[in-house]
């Protein structure tokens, strides 16, 4: 199969200012809010050890997989499946699924962006002053409660990001990585080093980098694979756009393992900075999804200069926030231009609109105002069910399905060609083959089941 004939395409002005866009979008909430509360949750040194074994040999593979697919066609995802696959329409629906997953996560992920908004303002007014804890806890029950101020929130981050996104890949996208990427990494290298001075450094330390294999379950594990997938942006078809915009000459692999060690970088440090704030006021490290919002800020409110250091923090999680929604617009722009010959701002605007909208029962689903009758049928509210639904089905069904083509559907001469680029690295190409044609699909359908409840691996250990 010969190359796709090309066309005029926007490309990255440099590589470091596609590596940075692509870190961004790596790092976003899953590396500062999730990864935190989930290592947490199960148990912390043991899990984070899985977490890198995935993100070497899953994430990795499968991050190359979807830049070799972008660059080689030039185009978004539906393009890509659809001129690499020879025209079937079966493939072309692929890109379809990583389209419409785009869309439905980012139409919740910008009600969770809406929430760091909020709560800058709320740490530059000083919320916590005069409160007790209980107090300043419930202040995010309340606002999970308060429809309109989700939506007015959720509308804020959506314009913020079609502001970056409106100006294009370089003096957009590249423009803005190069200042909220590295704004993103001082901000939380100073907040480690603050953390750094607290009692309760060393007893994160252990929790985090000692692994107790005692700990160690199928569920943990799964989990573990499942978050490192959703924290490098896979599965969308983000990474397969961006590689859309790199030139022929680009070393594929040395750039995913520097994007990825980043994002693993970073998500330590994070945990880093939170856990010795947690430790050194006898918080619980598996506090859940509030762990954030709700224990953070009445740990700020007992440190020095709580209005400093928690304004800092939570504009922190607005950059890492929006280098990641950024990039979720810029695949449905890109995909929206190819597949409607809508221009750029067209696409941006109904793209926008179209996050807006799905995203209005996820930002009320707390206020109850809307689906009344959801969370008892359901036994979740609308926003859990769906983002639930996304990350144990969806994604991880995209990531097995890119996976399988690219092992074995995607023209063999032409998929060597781009993982080598000007590698010289020949020796890398059959274990990338074998992970991503046995390793990968063999993983991804186990955490499908696991997911889904179709089989649980810890009831049949125990049994």
């Amino acid at each position: 199969m010969s190359k796709p004939i090309e066309h005029l395409r926007e490309h990255w002005g440099s590589r470091f200012g596609f590596m940075l866009a692509a870190a961004g979008s790596a790092i976003g909430l899953g590396s500062l809010w999730k990864f935190p509360y989930v290592a947490g949750d199960h148990g912390g040194g043991a899990f984070v050890l899985v977490y890198l074994l995935a993100t070497l040999f899953i994430c990795v593979p499968l991050f190359i997989c979807e830049l070799v697919m972008g660059r080689a066609t030039q185009r978004g995802a539906v393009e890509a499946f659809s001129i690499l696959s020879r025209q079937s329409q079966n493939w072309k629906g692929m890109g379809w699924l990583a389209l419409t997953s785009t869309l439905v996560v980012y139409s919740y992920y910008a009600v969770v962006s809406g929430w760091t908004l909020n709560y800058v303002i709320l740490s530059l007014s000083n919320f916590t002053a005069g409160k007790s804890p209980e107090e300043i806890r419930a202040v995010f029950d309340l606002l999970l409660k308060a429809g309109g101020m989700n939506l007015f929130w959720q509308f804020g981050f959506l314009l913020l990001t079609a502001a970056v996104v409106w100006g294009g890949v370089r003096k957009g996208i590249e423009h803005w990585a190069k200042i909220l990427t590295p704004a993103l990494l001082a901000i939380l290298i100073a907040l480690f080093f603050y953390a750094i001075t607290m009692p309760g450094f060393h007893e994160a330390l252990r929790f985090l980098l000692i692994p107790d294999f005692s700990k160690v379950t199928p569920s943990g594990i799964l989990s573990a694979v499942g978050l490192s997938f959703f924290t490098a942006s896979l599965g969308f078809g983000i990474i397969l756009t961006y590689g859309s915009y790199l030139r022929p000459d680009e070393n594929l692999p040395s750039m995913t393992v520097a994007i990825l060690g980043s994002t693993l970088g970073i998500a330590l440090i994070a945990a880093l900075t939170i856990f010795p704030i947690v430790f050194s006021f006898g918080f619980s490290p598996s506090e859940g999804p509030g762990l954030v919002f709700k224990v953070l800020p009445v740990l700020f409110s007992q440190l020095p200069a709580p209005l400093l250091i928690s304004t800092l923090f939570f504009l922190l999680l607005v950059f890492t926030a929006l280098t990641s929604t950024v990039s979720l617009l810029e695949n449905m722009t890109a995909n929206c231009i190819e597949q409607f010959q809508w221009s750029r701002k067209k696409s941006i605007v109904l793209s926008t609109l179209a996050a807006f909208m799905l995203g209005v029962p996820s930002a009320l689903a707390g206020s109850g105002q809307l689906f009344p009758s959801w969370q008892p049928i359901y036994n979740a509210d609308f926003f859990a069910t769906i983002s639930t639904l996304w990350d144990r089905w969806f994604l991880p069904l995209s990531g097995l399905l890119i996976s399988i083509f690219v092992g074995y559907v995607m023209d063999r001469q032409l998929r060597d060609k781009e993982f080598l680029g000007s590698s010289k690295a020949s020796y890398l190409l059959p274990g990338w083959l074998f992970l991503i044609r046995y390793v990968v699909p063999i993983v991804l359908i186990l955490l499908i089941l696991e997911g889904t409840n179709l089989v649980s691996f810890d009831a049949l250990i125990h049994n």
